[in-house]
């Protein structure tokens, strides 16, 4: 029998650590979404929150289109997605596609951390989501070349992520078994000595 969603919510922050925030803990990415419109004050915190992200010289490169759904821009973006996210990603209400700048406006250099900026500004977005009790699902499944023709982006910005937004829907819409199967398991992390080192290939101390 598939779980419900309140089951799975559960079962996606149950194996976190509990001395993380709770938006840390909480934060996870569903593929199916309710038939429940973000309000205009939650969507337009969420950007505000985005907008706080640190960056480097406080330059803010990040850019996001919006489109909310039956809009134009969300038919745009949507339109990019891949046909495998496509199959998901319709039941989303809101879809979000950052870019960022590659060159700094104050001299015109090339800024090498700027997607590293936008990953921050796109990270802080989510938490604040979660925060809200939002959902959201990042994809980097979507064509470059067609959603810079359709947004008519400039060469010297570069894409992120698209950003599925909405609330928490029922697992047993997805009519893809490996989606479901995504949607009921648990969330695995890999353990801190592969990843907080030393020196390359020496776990770090932490105790």
């Amino acid at each position: 029998m598939t779980l419900s969603a309140t089951e799975v919510h559960q079962l996606k922050h149950a194996s976190a650590p509990d001395n993380l925030m709770a938006v840390i803990r909480h934060r996870w990415s569903p593929r199916s979404f309710a038939d429940h419109d973000v309000s205009a004050v939650d969507l337009k915190t969420v950007f505000e929150a985005a907008s706080w992200a640190a960056s480097s010289y406080n330059e803010q490169p990040w850019r996001f289109f919006v489109g909310r759904r039956n809009s134009e821009t969300y038919e745009k973006i949507f339109s990019t997605l891949m046909e495998l996210n496509q199959q998901w990603a319709r039941t989303a209400p809101v879809l979000i596609m950052g870019v960022t700048k590659t060159k700094f406006s104050h001299n015109g250099a090339p800024n090498r951390v700027a997607l590293y900026d936008l990953g921050a500004a796109a990270a802080t977005l989510c938490y604040e989501a979660t925060e809200l009790g939002l959902h959201t699902h990042q994809m980097a499944g979507f064509s470059v070349d067609a959603a810079r023709k359709v947004f008519n982006v400039p060469e010297d910005y570069i894409f992120g992520a698209v950003i599925a937004l909405g609330y928490q829907g029922e697992p047993g819409a997805l009519t893809n078994q490996h989606m479901l199967a995504q949607e009921t398991s648990p969330r695995q992390r890999k353990p801190l000595n592969e990843i907080v080192l030393s020196g390359w290939d020496e776990p770090a101390s932490l105790g």
